[in-house]
């Protein structure tokens, strides 16, 4: 490990040692912080002693995995002090590092007066109460940075409930710690109370009754999201969700394409609050633009069900378009994880039609590679190659989405008598006017209608249908009920 120039620490050396006896959890910005990255040997896996059943980060090169983790912890703002790949050929079940590791740690902690430690890998609440313990500082691992990350990024009081649910369920295992005051008892009322509650029982207790509160109010949530998708579903505007690695651009092209402000920077987790934006497509077509937060590896199963609620407006989209930055050494095993937290969500990408694939950051390719990738854009499946910063490429991908959104419409033709004027205003507001020709015995249209406006046209237009003739006597169920299977496109 290089270290950096030593400067001048915001706590001395009593005061943290105070602060670990003490139990505190804050993170502050400025906190001077090594980073260290384990890199677990084949050896050490195949000997599975302590090593984790999946490999975690073996898909990734040992380098871009130390970019991440000092991305992450830039990205609240800590001071890196330094950073370092730690190779490990013996997993310790205790310590996750050996003996002789955690000393050398150690001596650099002291000499650069280090205040925290960001450990890229899951830790036990054993390991993490040991390492503490040994080294005499706080330790964290990369769940408890990403939580951090979301805690400061949260600004809706949506993002801060569903923040702060996923760092009290993560919390509540962890109340293991070095610490003698969470072993003393609170004495029970009068003769017959009994010793009462420990105070790491009497914690527990208090972070459940807590986590309830906040699935109640999440749940309401959830409601009120359910509500806002049926109004919407009212009115004929498909959803587009953009999901993708963190930083792969997706706030960036959400930008272009709206005209938005949406906060984009080159940093991780960026946007963690969804926003929606209205988007007229060329025919005329308006959707609904959905950015949504970020990807990453390993992502918590306890913050993908605290955002689910969130989430669930990916799931429910008409389109997803998975945005890929193309240009990253790691951009399949990036689309891998992105792929296995939609499938979390219930969204299996491989079994789905709604998916667009989308390369951004094509403008960091070398000129022959870009314009390869811009060709293959003409062809109607695939990925879309695009660049959110130059613009290149974005008139195929509205295209394309176009196109997905028509495949989900039925076409029909009919012939309008020029006396409906009411039903071909109608018909011009909420459906798509593929071809007219003004005919003397009336008004020939080619009409491409939604999915919500079927039923209506069925009632309003069938006597009009020059194709499916069929559709001009209403087919009736056995119920009595009508029968939409009996709409039949061209």
């Amino acid at each position: 490990m290089k270290p950096q120039s030593k400067k001048e620490a915001g706590l001395n050396r009593k005061q943290r040692d105070a602060n670990v006896e003490a139990g505190e959890d804050e993170v502050t910005r400025g906190t001077r912080s090594l980073v260290i990255v384990p890199i677990i040997s084949s050896r050490a896996l195949a000997r599975g002693k302590g090593a984790p059943e999946r490999p975690f980060g073996a898909e990734r090169s040992p380098q871009a995995r130390l970019e991440e983790a000092v991305g992450l912890a830039a990205a609240i703002e800590l001071e890196i002090v330094s950073s370092g790949l730690v190779r490990l050929a013996n997993v310790k079940p205790g310590s996750l590092f050996g003996s002789g590791k955690v000393e050398e740690i150690r001596g650099q902690i002291e000499i650069e007066e280090i205040e925290l430690v960001v450990v890229d890998h899951p830790l036990t609440p054993i390991q993490q109460r040991n390492l503490e313990r040994d080294w005499n500082t706080k330790v964290i691992d990369r769940t408890g940075l990403i939580l951090e990350i979301f805690g400061e990024r949260a600004q809706t009081k949506e993002g801060r409930l569903q923040v702060e649910l996923a760092h009290l369920t993560w919390q509540k295992s962890r109340l293991v710690r070095s610490w003698t005051h969470l072993e003393r008892q609170r004495g029970g009322l009068g003769f017959v109370g009994g010793p009462g509650e420990t105070q790491i029982e009497a914690d527990r207790r208090i972070i459940q009754d807590r986590i309830t509160l906040l699935k109640g109010q999440l749940e309401q949530v959830q409601r009120t999201r359910k509500l806002h998708r049926k109004q919407r579903k009212k009115v004929p505007h498909p959803v587009i969700a953009f999901v993708g690695y963190t930083n792969a651009g997706k706030s960036t092209l959400f930008n272009r394409m709206t005209n938005a402000e949406v906060f984009a920077k080159d940093l991780l987790f960026a946007t963690l609050d969804p926003t929606l934006r209205r988007l007229k497509l060329p025919h005329g077509r308006e959707v609904i633009l959905s950015d949504t937060v970020g990807f990453i590896s390993e992502l918590p199963h306890n913050l993908v069900a605290a955002f689910r609620a969130t989430l669930e407006e990916v799931i429910q989209a008409d389109i997803v378009l998975h945005v890929r930055d193309i240009a990253h050494e790691d951009t399949k095993a990036q689309s891998q994880d992105v792929n296995e937290t939609l499938e979390m969500l219930g969204l299996k990408v491989s079994e789905s039609d709604r998916v667009i694939e989308v390369y951004n950051k094509i403008d960091m390719l070398e000129e022959t590679h870009r314009a390869k990738l811009l060709e293959s854009n003409s062809v109607d499946e695939g990925p879309v190659a695009v660049s959110a910063l130059s613009g290149d490429g974005i008139s195929d991908l509205v295209a394309r989405i176009e196109m997905r959104l028509a495949e989900q419409l039925d076409t029909v033709t009919m012939v309008l008598p020029h006396s409906d004027g009411q039903g071909h205003a109608w018909l011009y507001q909420h459906c798509e006017i593929l071809s007219r020709d003004d005919m003397e015995e009336g008004i020939r249209l080619a009409v491409r209608v939604p999915d919500a406006h079927r039923s209506r046209v069925r009632e309003r237009f069938a006597k009009y249908f020059v194709t499916g003739l069929e559709l001009a006597e209403e087919p009736v169920s056995e119920e009595g009920e009508e029968d939409d299977g009996g709409y039949s496109p061209i």
